[in-house]
């Protein structure tokens, strides 16, 4: 794969002169591992016009000799690393106002700025790398593809195992497994696995509820190659499904497929969002569409852009958007499908592949 730290420098810099800031500290271990490839879970992170430096501490020393090389100059701190910051920022003496990333500091940390770091000015800075981020290259792309490609996979593996009677925990278990034997490097978030009522949920956590006969079961789970998430739902029925869920079913999947594939480059999130929004509610069910259509993908499973009916910013190429439209009734049970999609100049690339029908389970 390319290596493109250095242009990511490059656009960086840009932006901290159009910010009119000598320097920007980053304590985003995401935006951290964008600009120089550490995946250590300890790290400060200053950047200037011309050039990193990277404090970490001794548990990662031969960690980020690997994974950092020569773009940046590495410190390992032995106290701490906001230790380790006073210290290099006094041996760079043309550092004078100091940006910092106001969306991820921690509210005593900032307080050292106040304290500790008196000698410098401060100023907040949001997303200015969180901006690059939105747009990936072509590696990028296809470790989010590689990434999707372990999750269905995965899905794949555990649809076989599945049946009536087992706990949503046990569900979470058997696909959890799949997943780390397909080769993702860890979870980007805990699998949600809900079966009846508990489908109306969309954020429900796996519980020791039985799976039963007649059931919803939605899975919504990811998976994680060289950093970039992937994020996949899929919704099953235990049995034969009543007329009604098939017809909540069907909804869904074709305000899936409306909105995946007719959102293109230069809508605005409100735009997206209402691809799949609209033709639920043509359908009478707006009500039970609760939530926004998706967010953006990549080193971390939510960033931007978002697609929601409030999002004004204008879809770039090169972002990679969740496309998940669901329907949920209180008591009864929900519906979501979600797909991870590339907006390509050419229009939008499905990255994610798995059966979008309503599958039984026997």
């Amino acid at each position: 794969m390319t290596d493109r730290r250095r242009e990511r420098l490059a656009a960086l810099s840009s932006r901290l002169s159009a910010e009119k800031i000598d320097a920007l500290v980053l304590s985003s271990l995401a935006n951290i591992r964008y600009l120089t490839g550490f995946s250590g879970s300890s790290a400060l992170l200053i950047a200037t016009p011309s050039e990193l430096h990277l404090i970490t501490d001794f548990r990662y020393e031969t960690q980020v000799a690997d994974e950092v090389g020569d773009i940046a100059q590495v410190r390992i701190e032995p106290v701490s690393l906001w230790t380790g910051l006073w210290g290099l920022l006094q041996s760079i003496p043309s550092v004078e106002l100091v940006g910092f990333e106001s969306a991820h500091l921690l509210h005593r940390d900032f307080q050292r700025l106040l304290s500790q770091g008196s000698r410098w000015q401060w100023r907040p800075q949001l997303n200015l790398v969180e901006d690059l981020r939105e747009t990936k290259d072509e590696d990028e792309i296809t470790l989010i593809l590689e990434a999707g490609a372990i999750a269905t996979n995965a899905l794949a593996r555990t649809f076989p195992s599945i049946h009536a009677g087992m706990t949503e925990l046990e569900i979470a278990g058997v696909l959890e497994k799949a997943l780390r034997d397909e080769g993702s490097e860890e979870a980007p978030f805990p699998p949600i696995v809900a079966s009846g009522p508990r489908s109306a949920l969309p954020h429900a956590r796996a519980s020791s509820r039985v799976v039963e006969k007649g059931d919803f079961l939605l899975i919504d789970f990811g998976a994680q190659h060289g950093g970039y998430c992937s994020d996949v739902t899929r919704t099953f029925v235990m049995g034969v499904p009543t007329a009604e869920q098939c017809d909540v079913f069907g909804v869904v999947r074709d305000a899936n497929h409306i909105a995946a594939h007719s959102i293109r480059v230069g809508m605005t999130g409100a735009q997206a969002d209402a691809l799949a929004r609209s033709y639920i509610e043509h359908c009478g069910h707006g009500e039970g569409f609760g939530h926004s259509l998706g967010h953006g993908i990549g080193l971390e499973v939510h960033e931007a852009p978002r697609l929601a009916s409030t999002a004004k910013v204008v879809l770039r190429a090169g972002s990679v958007v969740t496309i998940e439209p669901g329907i949920y009734r209180p008591g009864w049970g929900g519906v979501r499908i979600e797909d991870d999609v590339h907006l390509s100049a050419n229009g939008p690339q499905i990255l994610t592949n798995f059966s979008r029908e309503l599958l039984e389970i026997v």
